[in-house]
């Protein structure tokens, strides 16, 4: 059973994933374009069109695309309950949906900020779909910190104090 729950958890979070990236990604203008871009449409397209046509965008924010998040992360977690025999309890999986949420956000950030850091070392300057998807979305977060903490010898340690701050997030929603 706690392999089941496991790949059942992962494939879940696959999915939040593409979810959360239809919400951020046009939040700081990313690309769609791209083939990272093309596979998040195609794989939340199915509900995100039907959502938008009642739900417009607000903004800069993609009600629709925020609302689909909610229903997968809400799903997602009342399928996990149900399979690990807990009850049907709504106030519960509510707030166990909404952490998770949180938790799967700080954890992205955290692989996508160490993924930018490593390619910035590696492959300084080539484009890749990745990399420009990556520079997209962390470069909000490393900006401030680099007004605050400038390169010491060429080195930008930005990426560490962004790491640090993210796990300390993730140590208090345990």
């Amino acid at each position: 059973m706690p392999a089941l729950l496991f790949i059942l958890d992962a494939l879940i979070t696959l999915v939040v994933i593409a979810y959360l990236l239809r919400l951020l990604m046009p939040m700081v203008r990313a690309d769609f374009r791209n083939p990272i871009g093309q596979a998040v449409l195609k794989a939340t397209d199915p509900l995100v069109r039907p959502l938008r046509r009642a739900l417009p965008p607000a903004g800069k924010i993609d009600i629709a695309s925020l609302v689909a998040l909610l229903i997968v992360q809400l799903a997602g977690t009342t399928l996990l309950q149900l399979v690990a025999g807990g009850g049907f309890d709504l106030a519960a999986i509510f707030v166990r949906g909404l952490v998770g949420l949180l938790q799967t956000v700080l954890q992205f950030y955290t692989v996508a900020v160490l993924l930018y850091a490593v390619l910035s070392w590696v492959a300084p300057g080539t484009y890749s779909p990745a990399n420009q998807i990556l520079g997209r979305l962390c470069e909000p977060l490393l900006a401030p910190i680099r007004r605050v903490v400038p390169p010491i010898g060429g080195l930008d340690l930005s990426a560490l104090f962004v790491l640090i701050a993210l796990q300390a997030l993730q140590i208090l929603l345990r």
